[in-house]
Order: structure tokens, then C-alpha cells, then sequence
């Protein structure tokens, strides 16, 4: 708590060390211009100090967002023109008032590009490898590109005509109502190694996942990431089967169940896929494939096969009705061969068991004749074990111990290409050799962990204390879902929440390798302006909504929270709100030092100085939005603020 106080007393401080120099820059440059300083405030409303000093009253405001530099002659007084007033603004040449004006927002300009070069010389910040990835990690099924075949570990090159810098270039993407995107890149054929270019322009659609907001997407839904287990952060928590599979900390999950992992939805996509992986022989020849794993009572069995299944029961000593029992959907001989396929009662139901996983390697149809050896990885020597072995669902996994992720921080720029360094030889090794009589543990940095039992996430929980607080995160979701006023996204999120309950998990700790971000002081300084340049764009263009610009209270949460990530992380930002505050007043709006400095080139041209009444009737109006945009984006901020915190 007094920790969360003073990060919020900093950013504080942060914001209005930003609005001191800005005007710092007016009243120093106005003063050379021999401009009359009347009063210098630090935050708006009424003073809670003040003191007068040469002349010029110095005040700290109540709100401590903004400021402001009043200068004599910037409106009229009794009478008097502004132009008349010798020693006032509008009293001075037009250049010496441009020069006025430009003087706030380049001290800013420069105090953001200082910050840049500061945080460069200091090695960068530390950020997660997926921010800056062009790796898919996960492709939404239902989605056209992943009807086009683009799969997790494929690459993303350019996105709506521009180059591709990381994973916040489609969160912006989403924020914009455009109805198409182009995306370029390559497929990836990890067996091989070969690559294959795409470029498709796809429809966008609304993301129900995003329950709050209307994001639109195409179907990417999460960058690839590093899966790199550490215990420490649930200390305890681990399932008793993912105790004794062998992981170790350090250890970075590479493969799962038949497929090279790229992500943690991907991994949960896989654990929660109703299949299983066996081993099997075809004329000499052992090889692994994926089966779907599926209730009896989904199949069409004539009575003899119900029968026989019913013996095995027996054999087995398995409780339970039979139709509740998992099976393949494939008639078996009692000593495991392959006889014929079973059909589905319903065509749907096999369509969707035998969809191949998002990145399969391994998935190879059952023939006649064929004989399982494994399920899982364990052996089996009769039918009855093939059917005691599919009624607990295991997952099977290789991971990388010792290889580049533990070896400490890289550049950004070439996390991308250590991600996959990894010999494919070792891992066709260790899975050709799953559920063989002579199965291999080790080859180079790769690791066959002992087959994991999850678990539902409702079971996880077994002390009071963690069921106390599963109850009150369900709790919370609730009231958060209930809050979404859309039927459809409200029905939606309950449905995901119940799945997200009885989803089965690992109870595996795993967070994402760090990576060094340390671009030069004018790339950085670029990427800012784009965004800003992208910001403004989509404003005026109207495929951004205004309800995403941050106020003055969003500002202040961005830097709070900056400043519970670390000292780097709150510099930049506050280099950043410095170039946009910079910016933003360069816009030619009549209230901005940008208007201004139009007011000024307007009397160069026209040799004749802007009337009072002129300019009132021209910044009057702007004033008033300004003020009601205040209010939207202070409305929109707080609102943010209330449902991250409940």
C-alpha cells in the first residue's frame, strides 16, 4: 500500500516536472524577447502556494495536471489592443512570438530524445520476448487464416502495408475499425525447415475475447512466447504428477502431444484436446500419431463390438457405465491390431475429432492391420490396456534444458532467431522413440519428461485457503461480466468462464524469456512519432474512437504502473508523454501554442496584427472542446481504472 502511494506520488511529480519545463521553455525565451512575465502556475485551479518574485507571481495550482505561462498583452486590456501593449506578446514581432511558442514544446522534444539517449547508454530496458516477436503463437480455429493455413510458429513480416515491429503493431490494428487487413509473411515447415511466403487481405471481425471493448481482428490471437518453467512463482502448487515428470527449473517446455509449442494457449488448447498419442508399428515401421480420444457412446457399435468392449471393461476392472468410457474410434483385435474404422453417430462429431491439431507433425490415420504398441508413451500388450490407458488423459512433453534461454538476456533483434535452436534431429529423436521398448530421456539439449495426468482447475485447489480464492475470483468475474451491457459478449463470457473452470491444467509455472531492448535514441525517438502520427491519424480519420486516449488520469496510471516495473520503464514513459505533450501542442489548434504560432505567420502574411474580438471568436470555441474533451477522455479513463480494479 505505502509502496503503491509513492509510485503514485512520483508519477505525480513526473507529470508535472513535465508541464515546469514546458513552460519553463515560454517564460525563459519570452523574457529574451523582452515580453512581460505576469504569472507562472504549476497545476490549474486555485493556488495552494503562491509568491511573487521580480515581478512575477509564482503559483502551485490545486490540480496538478498542466500549467500555464501568463504573459502581458495576451488578450485586450480595457481598451487596449493587444498589438498596442509594447512589452506584451502580441506587442512583439511575429517571429519573436513564434519563437515564444516553439520554445514549450522543443524543450520537451529535447528532454524526450535525452531520455531516449539516457536509457541507450544504460543498456536499454528488459522486456518479454513476446512483445517484439514476429512469431505466431496461437491462430483462432475458427478464423479465415486458419482456413489459409497459417499456423503458431509461422512469421509475420509486414501488417497493412507497414513493417512489422512486434505484437502492439496488432493490438493498434485492432483498435481501428478498418474492415480489411493485409498481412505478409512466411509459413514455416518445421520438420524441413523450409519456408513458404503468404500474403493474404482478410476481413476483419469483431474479437468477443475482448469483452469490454469492440477490438476487431483476423485471427491472430497471441504472439509465440518462451515457455520457461519456474517453480518459485506458485511454490507448491505444481500437480503430483508434474512432480515426479522430471522438469526441473529452468527447463523450457519445447513440444507437446505431437506438436512444437509456441504458446500458453496453445499448450492449454492441447491439454484440453480430447486425444492421444500412440505408437505404432505398420509393416516394420514404428512411428507416432494422434487419435482422437472420444466417448463410446459418440460411436456407432453393433452389438458384438459393445459386447467385446464390455469383456475388456471387465478384464480392465474399470468402473462405470460403458458408454461413458473413452475409446478410439477404431475396431481393435485383442492383441491391439487395427481391424476396421467405427463411424460417428453423428458425421459432425468425426469431422471435428479427426481436425488435425493447429501445428501437428504427427498425425497419421490408423490402417488395417497396424498394431498399437504405446498409449501415452506406455506400452500395451492387449485391447483392455489400450482401454484402460484412454480413460486418464496424459500429456506428453519434451523440454529444452540448458539451450539459449538460460542464458541470459539477448538483444530483441535476435530473440527471434534463438528461438528455435534447438537440433530438429534430437527432437525426432526422443519422439520416434516414445512408447519403443528402448525409449530415449536424452538427446543434446532435449529432455522426454515421464507422461503428466492433468487436472481440472477446479481441482487444483485443495487447501481452504486456495478454494477461498478460487470462490472470490469467480466472484469477480462474474460481477465484471454481468457489467457488459452487449447480450451476445455477456453470454459469451459466461460460457468461457465455465469452460475456464473445468479446463485441464498442468499446474505449471511458466513465464517468458527477457529480452534487451536497446534501439538507438532516434529509433526510438521515430517509433514514438509513428505512433503519435498513427494516433492522430485514425482521430481525424474517425477508425479510432476517442475513448481510447488517456487523459490526464490515464497518464497517471501509466506512469504509476512504470513505476512498479522499475526506474527504466518509468523514464521512458515519461520520455514518451513528454514528445506527445511536445506535439500536441505544435497542432494548429487556436488554444494551442500551435495556434499561436498560426496567429503569427498569419500577420506575416497579411502585415496587419489579429484583432481581440478576431481571436476570441476563434479561441473561445476551441477552448470549449478542449474542456468537453477533457471530460470524455477523463470519464473514459476513470471508467478503465474502476474495471481494472473490480
Amino acid at each position: 500500500m505505502l509502496e503503491s502511494i509513492l509510485y503514485t506520488i512520483l508519477a505525480i511529480l513526473g507529470l508535472g516536472f513535465l508541464v515546469f519545463i514546458h513552460e519553463l521553455g515560454h517564460f525563459f525565451i519570452a523574457r529574451r524577447q523582452g515580453m512581460r512575465i505576469e504569472a507562472f502556475s504549476i497545476g490549474f485551479g486555485k493556488p495552494l502556494y503562491s509568491w511573487e518574485k521580480d515581478g512575477v507571481k509564482w503559483m502551485i495550482g490545486m490540480l496538478p495536471f498542466g500549467g500555464y505561462v501568463r504573459i502581458a498583452g495576451m488578450q485586450r486590456e480595457g481598451g487596449v489592443e493587444p498589438a498596442q501593449i509594447s512589452d506584451g506578446f502580441y506587442g512583439k514581432r511575429p517571429w519573436q512570438r513564434i519563437k515564444v511558442a516553439l520554445a514549450g514544446p522543443l524543450v520537451n522534444i529535447v528532454f524526450a530524445l535525452a531520455i531516449f539517449t539516457v536509457l541507450w547508454l544504460l543498456g536499454g530496458r528488459n522486456k518479454q520476448f513476446a512483445e517484439f516477436t514476429h512469431r505466431i503463437g496461437w491462430v483462432d480455429p475458427q478464423s479465415a487464416l486458419y482456413q489459409l493455413g497459417v499456423r503458431p510458429g509461422d512469421v509475420i513480416q509486414r501488417y497493412d502495408g507497414r513493417p512489422f515491429h512486434g505484437f502492439k503493431d496488432l493490438l493498434v490494428a485492432s483498435l481501428m475499425s478498418d474492415k480489411t487487413t493485409r498481412i505478409e509473411g512466411y509459413k514455416v515447415d518445421y520438420a524441413t525447415g523450409k519456408r513458404y511466403a503468404f500474403d493474404y487481405t482478410l476481413s476483419t471481425y469483431e474479437n468477443l475475447h475482448a469483452l469490454k471493448e469492440k477490438l476487431h481482428t483476423i485471427g491472430v490471437a497471441s504472439p509465440a512466447s518462451y515457455l520457461i518453467f519456474d517453480p518459485s512463482e506458485i511454490a507448491g502448487l505444481e500437480s503430483p504428477s508434474m512432480k515426479t515428470s522430471g522438469i526441473e527449473k529452468g527447463d523450457r517446455v519445447i513440444w507437446a502431444d505431437g506438436e512444437v509449442v509456441f504458446s500458453v494457449p496453445q499448450l492449454s488448447a492441447l491439454i484440453n484436446e480430447s486425444s492421444a498419442l500412440l505408437t505404432v508399428q505398420r509393416r516394420g515401421q514404428i512411428f507416432q500419431t494422434k487419435v482422437p480420444r472420444i466417448p463410446l457412446d459418440d460411436l456407432r457399435l453393433a452389438s458384438s463390438e459393445r459386447a467385446e468392449i464390455g469383456d475388456w471393461q471387465y478384464e480392465a476392472g474399470l468402473p462405470g457405465k460403458l458408454p461413458e468410457l473413452f475409446f478410439i474410434p477404431y475396431n481393435l483385435s485383442p492383441s491391439c491390431a487395427v481391424e476396421s474404422r467405427i463411424d460417428f453417430i453423428e458425421e459432425a462429431q468425426a469431422k471435428s475429432a479427426f481436425q488435425k491439431c493447429q501445428r501437428c507433425t504427427y498425425f497419421t490415420p490408423l490402417e488395417e492391420g497396424d498394431l498399437i504398441l504405446a498409449v501415452d508413451g506406455t506400452s500395451v500388450h492387449s485391447a483392455y490396456q489400450i482401454l484402460e490407458a484412454l480413460q486418464t488423459r496424459r500429456v506428453v512433453l519434451i523440454v529444452e534444458r540448458g539451450g539459449s534461454a538460460s542464458m541470459g538476456r539477448v538483444s530483441w533483434e535476435k530473440g527471434d532467431a534463438q528461438f528455435d535452436d534447438f537440433n530438429p534431429d534430437d527432437l525426432n529423436a526422443l519422439v520416434s522413440s516414445i512408447g519403443t521398448e528402448r525409449p530415449i530421456q536424452t538427446s543434446g539439449s532435449l529432455r522426454l519428461l515421464r507422461s503428466i495426468t492433468p487436472v481440472s482447475r477446479n481441482d487444483f485447489a485443495t487447501t481452504a485457503e486456495q478454494k477461498a480464492a478460487t470462490a472470490r475470483g469467480i466472484s469477480a468475474a462474474k460481477k465484471e461480466i454481468e457489467s457488459i451491457q452487449d447480450p451476445e459478449k455477456r453470454n459469451f463470457a459466461l460460457k468461457q468462464l465455465e469452460e475456464r473452470q473445468n479446463k485441464l491444467i498442468l499446474g505449471l509455472s511458466l513465464h517468458d524469456r527477457m529480452v534487451r531492448y536497446n534501439p538507438n535514441p532516434l529509433q526510438q525517438f521515430q517509433a514514438v512519432l509513428e505512433d503519435t502520427w498513427r494516433t492522430l491519424s485514425g482521430l481525424f480519420s474517425g477508425l479510432l474512437s476517442p475513448k481510447y486516449v488517456s487523459g490526464p488520469v490515464g497518464i497517471l496510471h501509466v506512469v504509476h504502473q512504470s513505476w512498479m516495473v522499475g526506474a527504466k520503464e518509468a523514464l521512458f514513459w515519461m520520455a514518451v508523454i513528454s514528445l506527445n505533450l511536445g506535439i500536441m501542442n505544435l497542432l494548429p489548434v487556436p488554444v494551442l501554442d500551435g495556434g499561436h504560432i498560426v496567429f503569427s505567420l498569419f500577420e506575416m502574411v497579411t502585415r496587419r496584427p489579429l484583432k481581440a474580438k478576431t481571436m476570441e471568436r476563434l479561441v473561445i470555441p476551441f477552448v470549449g472542446l478542449l474542456i468537453a474533451f477533457f471530460v470524455y477522455v477523463t470519464y473514459q479513463d476513470i471508467a478503465r481504472l474502476f474495471s481494472y480494479l473490480f
